[in-house]
């Protein structure tokens, strides 16, 4: 049975490298026999804001409600995106505020300050870009993005392993350093698609 693999594209820009990395990935694992689907937060219809947080429920808009369909059925998600003021970008912050939500990504227990983790049974990567030496990142930031998108959301919700790529920086790369990073996320792909 074919793997399935939704690719979620966390950078508003169509023509960003984020975009080429996701088209990348999406090529290679279907040539191996996966089926692929992609989500382009960019050309979504939604409100990004949680008005009352879980106080009061908020519709969701059909782009969210497919949003949802899609990580249900997938195995693996893919997470592209890149890394600005040292977390996420608004939109995907945004998208996850709005769909990981209370009974679909966890479920709080009464009297209890345990959890469950609604989205067990599903891998992740990250295919992270950063203007940041992903070094100076790691070490001097100490990554509060990577911590909040892999601890605090997805292996919250019951989402692992969850594998983290670096790319950067990419403010001054060069396009041999680009091409290395597409060949990379290649790899990447073709090994995700044959398993």
């Amino acid at each position: 049975m074919p793997r399935r693999i939704l690719i979620l594209l966390g950078q508003p820009s169509s023509n960003s490298l984020c975009a080429a990395l996701a088209r990348t990935y999406a090529d290679a694992a279907r040539h191996c026999g996966a089926e692929v689907r992609l989500l382009v937060l960019g050309e979504m219809v939604f409100d990004p804001i949680l008005h009352h947080g879980y106080e009061h429920p908020q519709p969701l808009e059909p782009d969210l409600r497919v949003a949802q369909a899609d990580i249900t059925w997938a195995q693996h998600l893919v997470w592209v995106y890149p890394i600005w003021w040292g977390g996420l970008p608004a939109l995907l912050k945004g998208f996850l505020d709005r769909i990981f939500l209370p009974g679909f990504a966890f479920k709080y227990r009464a009297n209890s300050a345990l959890w469950d983790r609604l989205l067990i049974g599903r891998s992740a990567e990250l295919l992270v870009t950063m203007d940041s030496p992903p070094w100076y990142y790691r070490w001097v930031q100490r990554q509060p993005g990577h911590r909040q998108m892999k601890q605090a959301i997805l292996e919250f919700s019951g989402i692992q392993p969850v594998r983290v790529h670096n790319f950067g920086p990419v403010v001054k790369s060069s396009d041999a350093m680009r091409a290395d990073w597409i060949k990379r996320v290649h790899m990447l792909g073709t090994r995700a698609g044959r398993r």
